[in-house]
């Protein structure tokens, strides 16, 4: 009798579990998540993806982000004469130059990341950027007596930043600052605060490559992100799936964007030192809670190569990073903590 009476018992309390978990479901309010169509912005192909109580709020952070995107796009495109960058570039070396605060900020981190990656990371190489594109065009590689006269244009120590009014000098003529390398990471962190301000309770932005994503997706689940596959990017294919949340991920290297001189394919990343690309990783994945700090690192490692980047890399907290060498793509290089974002 009293072995019925503990099996009846077991029954009613599961029943009244699954109850409370039916009742539990009903009542956790639903989520919509809305993407938007891939758009153009910042020279690569954005796209944004909000969760949120209501399709109207999601929709508005994606509206609220991507009009930040742009905002920031024609403070720092350094190609678009009108932008405040190029007003920098042009007249800083004649008088200091009052600028928006988050050109300043963004400038401020520049320096801050040049520093600490002993200039592997430097905002100044726009002189060697343009020299290198000319000759690409040109077909024809730069000179020894070009490279001299380049590198005399390029170090962040000839920047003067004064923080009371917001302005830029440049110590020297002929500096010409190129943020590509920092700015969609620092575009994408703006992006997730707007989509936070407009209700958003979960969010991806990717930048061509530099993603940052908060909360959970509209399953409930976490952020899924792939690292290309370099050997089979014909295929799109992943060599690594990571779930993150309230991350951020860049991805920089050599097998997408790339100069052709004499048949010879050379990085659009480029060693300050040396004033060459670099070509030794053909893809560095870093991994950090904000897009600014890990655009500007995945650049400084691709320039310190493995051994010193990996170095840099566990020194910085809450960093990590997948490395791909150029001889060897089918190897992960994996910092020491990674693996706990790495899907297996």
């Amino acid at each position: 009798m009293k072995r019925q009476e503990f099996k009846f018992i077991i029954v009613v309390l599961v029943a009244v579990f699954i109850f409370y978990l039916l009742i539990a479901r009903l009542r956790s309010p639903r989520l919509f998540s809305v993407e938007s169509p891939n758009r153009i912005v910042m020279n690569t192909i954005a796209n944004i993806i909000a969760v949120a109580p209501d399709e109207k709020t999601a929709q508005s952070g994606i509206d609220a982000a991507f009009k930040e995107i742009y905002r920031l796009e024609k403070l720092m495109n350094r190609y678009d004469p009108n932008s405040q960058l190029s007003q920098v570039n042009r007249l800083a070396a004649k008088e200091p130059v009052k600028i928006d605060k988050d050109l300043f900020d963004i400038l401020q981190k520049s320096v801050y990341y040049s520093k600490i990656t002993d200039n592997a990371f430097d905002i100044t190489v726009g002189p060697l950027v343009d020299l290198w594109r000319k000759c690409a065009e040109a077909n024809s590689m730069p000179t020894e007596k070009q490279l001299a006269e380049v590198k005399n244009r390029i170090g962040c120590d000839k920047l003067i930043l004064d923080v009371n009014d917001f302005s830029i000098r440049f110590a020297t003529e002929g500096i010409s600052l190129d943020l590509g390398a920092i700015a969609k990471g620092f575009a994408a962190d703006k992006a997730v605060d707007e989509m936070k301000k407009h209700g958003a309770i979960g969010g991806l932005v990717n930048l061509g490559g530099q993603i940052g994503c908060f909360g959970l997706t509209g399953k409930n689940s976490k952020w899924i992100i792939g690292v290309q596959n370099p050997a089979k990017q014909e295929n799109n294919q992943a060599i690594a799936k990571l779930a993150l949340s309230d991350m951020a991920v860049s991805t920089s290297g050599n097998y997408e964007r790339f100069y052709k001189i004499g048949g010879h394919r050379f990085s659009h990343i480029f060693n300050p030192a040396t004033e060459k690309s670099v070509d030794l990783l053909v893809s560095v994945t870093i991994i950090t809670p904000n897009g600014t700090q890990a655009d500007a690192l995945s650049t400084a490692v691709s320039v310190l190569g493995a051994q010193k980047g990996l170095g840099l890399i566990e020194k910085i907290d809450n960093a990590e990073a997948i490395l791909i060498r150029a001889d060897d793509k089918n190897t992960l290089i994996k910092s020491s903590g990674v693996g706990k974002f790495i899907l297996k």
